[in-house]
């Protein structure tokens, strides 16, 4: 290789294209003039040699002196805001609310890019960055909106004030961008002199000084320039520039001193010659003077170090400042030294002390710092602070996090030094911790929120148990957000989240929901004797049922679960329905165009039709379904009435359909409707319309609709009309009331009134106050209401004249089953036979019949003084039940009370049955006794009693006995079939064969045990006292026979087997066994024998057993020794490759391109004319010994 450097075509062309075609030779190198490559010089010119100091302003030579320099076009400034003259304060919403609001704004009107950071003493500093106009805008906003303003005048010549404007207002404009103030110069016409300046304390004190240079300039005195330096500005000026001030006055000469935010030295005085000069003379004097008293220290100290020599709320420096008031302390932030400032002495003493407390700090004091993703800050912080001021504690350490917006990753420890360890060590824990975890958010719909909490917690109880490691965010109710968060290691958040999604999956699923219409009388009997019933629906079909309210009109049963499930619910519940009412099933086609019009507003049309047809239920299909299918069902007859509406109905829609509205007060519609609805079903029959009244829901309370054809519901509403009209005369009339009879109307708050006023459009009835003898009664409302209204009246007269009240005899402990639930039975009896029953006060301690009952004084109970007149017989009191109303009524209510005493019978059940019958828990006594509405008492197991009793209604008994006797026919066939069954039978087989009639995992046992419906068991390994060779089988007889028949041929084949030892080459096995053992499984089935091969470590590991019958084994063997020689072949020819093959592929080197190639390069020397040799040694010595490659198990790679 000749001396050459080498370099890439791309690299060179890069280079030299900022260089002119004049100052570069470019020379093409291709394959016909390569013995001609550049030079190194003219490849790579060299950079100009350092100019002298005389020619450094010249301007340098070569070939780089026309590249221009670069300028950034983007600069950054930062701005501070002193604490006082910040316009929010607020620490607590830092980087929040109004002013970061401003800063956003500020951003988006300048270009400019805004950050904000509090600096130790609270103050604001805001770095700026952009471009330089942006930036000084971006300050001027800054100022304006975030600094409180103040104002301040200064006073120059009127003459002078052009100058501060400048050409165009640029040099006004100028200024005030530079000192972002805001600056008002008057009018010309104006005569003041006065310039008003509005800004921040420091933007003030910068225009006013630039001002007042502007007009010295301009003034035609001298002016002077002396440079003082600023630290003794402050005692030029005076206290509140009293000293400058008197100065000024004195001599009449201008003096501007620089305000402290100006970083300028030179104090200007503008004055006539003579006073000027006196007014320099005294400065230069005062000036000396605190010079030579003068000293400015410093003392080295690290920047971390000050805050603990300032000390907690400045108790450290304090004692200093107190002793030495004269000494002025400055620290600077990020600088390693402490400034200090005052009389000679005093600063002396002052450094000294600080010294001595720098020294003690950096003796028993040490930092740490430490690099953590900013994203983690708030997890090491915790909540409210609890994380980091634990570690605090714990370790007496501080700790400084950088606040958010800085985006900075470094927390600084200072303290203790092992305490800084232990929590430098502690917080690089956690944040590690932290880097493995990750945040997911799950999108789960808010309503299944509350479903996955449970109630009071309980079911995210069970899921934070399931997964401790996971944080498990829910968002509050009032955002209606339907993210959640999870937040814990990345394992753990994804099985969580497999978890979750899974739970969500079967809530979605699990929330289908479907209506089911039952009437209202059957919701009793689903719900069945202590809701037995629904309960057993609920948990069967695995869904939630709701009923509708008692007192609630609805008759629509919610059901809500799985689809499927919740099919198979409403099939259940409707088959209850028809059970136990002649309820049938019609379908009717009506095409579904009419559907809605059927329906009407809100349903009211189709329910008019289901209360005319005894409530019967119509179910149209799901609208959009296309389905012309209309199922109604109810009782038979109402069924066939409301299909032959229907259809009646359809057609007159088909044909041609009529609808006009009326209107009447509500408390009219009763009277029109009529008793059962008498009226208006004799103007449908006499005109043939259909008269649709509002329903409560109906938010028009007064409309009524006619439909049909024009001529049915013009007749109709002239028929209704005429009623309402009637109904509109109001007449006033009387009648006479016995007043024995007033209290019947008017107790309950005046209930009967109430029913009276609402049956017969609103009519009013007043009965005289109580007190007042009278007997007459006056109705007010429309003439055919009063009338009604009196005819009701005197029927309720009727029935209470005809009143009696006779006594029905039930024993007190009988009284709350006849009751029912919530006195559910016992208002039934009074509804259907329109009687009043009023039960006994409860007997709280009966005295015992023996002993007769004692009064107060002490006399024996009972009418008579002795008692003796008592009838023994006689029933008591609290037994006895009053019945008041018509006597016929009252007979047949005593009947139908006395028809609900329980009874109770006897059955005799053999006792050893007694346990099954009650069942686990108590399970299969409740089922019975729900079932049959009955209670079942079995005796307790040491009465050793066969007799059970039953209790309840006649009705039920002879069910409920005949359900106990087919039980224990049930219980004693499962007897005899267990004694079958239990039969027992032992076979001895040679415990070496036990794992062969197991079989791998149990395969053949199981295929017997479950062929012939027996348990086998084989005798325990462990257990001496049992006999290793006794197999014992239960189960029927027969069964047992077979299952031991079917041992003994395994037992019988296993004794023909053999076994015999072959020897296979040990490098053969894995090939024979095969991946997972597949091959050999497929040898072992095939020929049916079993082949062992020997374990790592046996001595001859070449020795592989086969087992079986004697003519399979020897095919195995055949079949083995067979495939050891086609593999021992291939296992030869590999070792023999393996000694040719090259150790590696990667010493071969490829021959380096040459690239780019020039002459004369600096390492080309006289003696030497090649470049070296990279893979040479000597020229490039290696570090340590060289490694060996790397072998792989399967040989080098081809």
């Amino acid at each position: 290789m000749s001396s050459v450097a080498v370099l890439t075509q791309e690299s060179f062309a890069e280079h030299r294209s900022g260089l002119t075609q004049q100052q570069v030779k470019v020379t093409a190198l291709n394959s016909e003039e390569e013995n001609d490559p550049p030079t190194y010089k003219e490849a790579f010119p060299p950079l100009p040699e350092k100019a002298p100091c005389l020619e450094a302003a010249q301007e340098p030579s070569g070939p780089w002196s026309k590249i221009r320099p670069i300028k950034a076009s983007v600069i950054t400034q930062v701005f501070h805001v002193p604490l006082e003259e910040r316009k929010y304060k607020d620490m607590n919403q830092f980087g929040e609310g109004e002013q970061a609001k401003i800063c956003l704004d500020i951003m988006q009107k300048t270009g400019a890019h805004l950050e904000l950071s509090l600096a130790k003493d609270q103050g604001l500093s805001i770095m700026v960055s952009g471009k330089l106009e942006a930036v000084m805008k971006a300050r001027k906003e800054i100022v304006a909106r975030l600094q409180t303003q103040a104002s301040a005048t200064v006073a120059i010549p009127k003459e002078h004030h052009r100058f501060v404007i400048g050409k165009n207002g640029e040099k006004l404009q100028d200024l005030e961008l530079k000192t972002a103030t805001k600056i008002q110069i008057p009018r010309p016409d104006d005569p003041s002199n006065q310039i008003k300046i509005t800004g921040t304390k420091e933007g003030i004190e910068k225009a006013r000084h630039e001002i007042l240079l502007i007009s010295a300039e301009q003034d035609k005195r001298a002016v002077e320039r002396l440079d003082v330096e600023k630290v003794y500005h402050p005692f030029i000026a005076g206290p509140y520039n009293k000293l400058v001030s008197e100065l000024m006055q004195d001599t009449g000469t201008r003096i501007n001193i620089p305000p402290p935010s100006v970083n300028k030295t030179e104090i200007v005085f503008t004055g006539e010659k003579e006073q000027l000069a006196q007014a320099v003379a005294r400065v230069k004097k005062i000036y000396e003077e605190k010079a030579n008293s003068f000293t400015v220290s410093s003392v080295s100290a690290p920047s971390w170090l000050h805050r603990f020599i300032i000390g907690k709320k400045g108790q450290n420096l304090a004692k200093i400042t107190q002793q030495m008031p004269k000494v002025h302390i400055e620290f600077t932030e990020g600088e390693d030294k402490i400034t200090l400032e005052g009389p000679t002495e005093d600063v002396n003493v002052a450094q000294e002390q600080i010294e001595v407390m720098v020294k003690d700090l950096i003796n028993r004091m040490d930092y740490a710092e430490i690099n953590v993703d900013h994203k983690f800050h708030r997890h090491l912080i915790g909540k409210n602070g609890a994380n980091i001021n634990r570690i605090k504690d714990l370790y007496k350490v501080s700790v400084r996090i950088p606040p958010d917006n800085e985006k900075s990753n470094l927390i600084r420890i200072e303290g203790d030094p092992q305490g800084v360890q232990q929590a430098k060590k502690e917080l690089l824990e956690l944040a590690s911790r932290m880097e493995n975890e990750r945040t997911k958010d799950l999108i789960i719909e808010q309503k299944f929120h509350r479903t996955i909490i449970g109630q009071k917690g309980e079911r995210i109880r069970e899921i934070r148990e399931k997964f401790p490691e996971v944080i498990i965010n829910f968002p509050d109710p009032a955002h209606k957000s339907d993210i959640v968060q999870l937040r814990g290691p990345k394992n753990e958040v994804e099985k969580c989240t497999k978890y979750m999604q899974k739970m969500v999956a079967d809530l979605v699923e699990n929330s289908f929901s479907i209506s089911v219409p039952i009437f209202k009388q059957f919701h009793k009997n689903i719900i069945g004797k202590g809701g037995a019933n629904i309960k057993k629906i609920r948990e069967e079909s695995n869904t939630k049922i709701d009923l509708p309210a008692e007192n609630s009109n609805s008759e629509t049963i919610v059901i809500t679960g799985k689809r499927a499930n919740c099919e198979a619910a409403r099939h259940r519940i409707l088959a209850i329905q028809k059970e136990l009412a002649n309820i049938t099933e019609v379908e009717v086609s009506i095409p579904s165009k009419l559907h809605n019009s059927l329906i009407g507003a809100k349903g009211r049309f189709i329910r008019s039709i289901m209360e005319e047809c005894g409530g019967v239920h119509i179910h149209f299909p799901t609208e959009g379904s296309g389905s012309d299918t209309v199922t109604i069902r109810g009782p038979a007859q109402d069924v066939e009435k409301a299909k032959k509406q229907l259809l009646h109905l359809a057609e007159e829609k088909q044909t041609k359909s009529y609808t006009v509205d009326l209107r009447a007060k509500p408390e009219y519609h009763k009277f029109l409707i009529g008793k059962g609805g008498g009226n208006i079903r004799k103007v449908r029959d006499n005109t043939g319309a259909r008269i649709i009244f509002p329903t409560s829901e109906d938010k028009d309370q007064e409309l009524i609709t006619i439909m049909g054809t024009e001529e049915a519901v013009k007749e109709a509403q002239k028929e209704l009309e005429a009623l309402i009209k009637n109904l509109d005369n109001v007449v006033e009339d009387s009648m006479v009331v016995d007043p024995k009879h007033h209290r019947h109307f008017v107790i309950r708050r005046g209930q009967v009134l109430r029913e009276i006023a609402d049956e017969y459009g609103g009519v009013m009835v007043s009965f005289p106050r109580s007190g007042t003898q009278s007997d007459k009664v006056t109705l007010k409302g429309a003439k055919d209401c009063v009338e009604a209204a009196k005819k009701r009246i005197q029927e309720i007269i009727e029935d209470l004249e005809a009143q009696v009240t006779i006594e029905c005899t039930i024993p007190q402990k009988f009284h709350r089953s006849i009751m029912g639930p919530k006195g559910s039975r016992i208002q039934q009896i009074t509804r259907d036979y329109g009687v009043q029953i009023k039960f006994p006060d409860r007997e709280e301690n009966p005295a015992p019949v023996a002993e007769p009952a004692l009064q107060e004084n002490g006399e024996e109970g009972g009418e008579g003084k002795d008692g003796k007149d008592a009838d023994p017989s006689s029933p008591k009191k609290c037994d006895i039940i009053i019945i008041s109303g018509r006597r016929e009524k009252c007979e047949a209510a005593k009947e139908a009370l006395q028809a609900l005493v329980p009874v109770t019978i006897e059955v005799e059940v053999p006792f050893d049955l007694h346990r099954y019958i009650i069942g686990q828990k108590g399970s299969g006594i409740r089922k019975m006794m729900d079932e049959f509405e009955v209670n079942i008492q079995v005796p307790a197991p040491e009465l050793q009693s066969d007799i059970i009793t039953i209790t309840g209604l006649a009705a039920n008994l002879d069910r409920a006995k005949a359900g106990l006797l087919e039980r224990v026919k049930e219980l004693q066939a499962e007897q005899e079939d267990r004694a079958l069954r239990s039969f027992k039978l032992t076979v001895t087989v040679d415990p070496k064969y036990h794992p062969k009639i197991i079989g791998r995992k149990g395969a053949v046992i199981t295929q017997i045990r479950t062929e012939h419906e027996v348990n086998i068991q084989f005798p325990d390994k462990d257990d001496e006292s049992q006999a290793q060779d006794q197999i014992t089988i239960t189960g029927y007889e027969k069964n047992a026979e077979a299952a031991r028949d079917a041992i003994m041929k395994i037992v019988g084949e296993l004794e023909q087997m053999v076994s015999e030892d072959v020897t296979l080459d040990h490098r053969v096995h894995a090939r024979i066994i095969g991946a997972r053992g597949k091959a050999i499984r497929k040898i072992m089935d095939e020929f049916k024998v079993d082949i062992r091969f020997p374990q790592s470590g046996a001595p001859d590991p070449n020795c592989v057993t086969v087992t079986g019958l004697p003519e399979n084994v020897e095919e195995a063997i055949d079949h083995i020794l067979n495939l050891e020689e086609e593999y021992l072949a291939d296992v030869v020819d590999n070792e023999a490759l393996q000694v040719y093959m090259k150790p590696s592929s990667h010493e071969e080197s490829k021959a380096p391109s040459k690239g780019f190639v020039v002459r004369d390069a600096p390492w080309a020397t006289v003696n030497n004319e090649k470049a070296p040799d990279m893979s040479s040694s000597e020229d490039f010595p290696s570090f340590g010994a060289q490694v060996a490659p790397k072998t792989l198990p399967w040989g080098p790679k081809r």
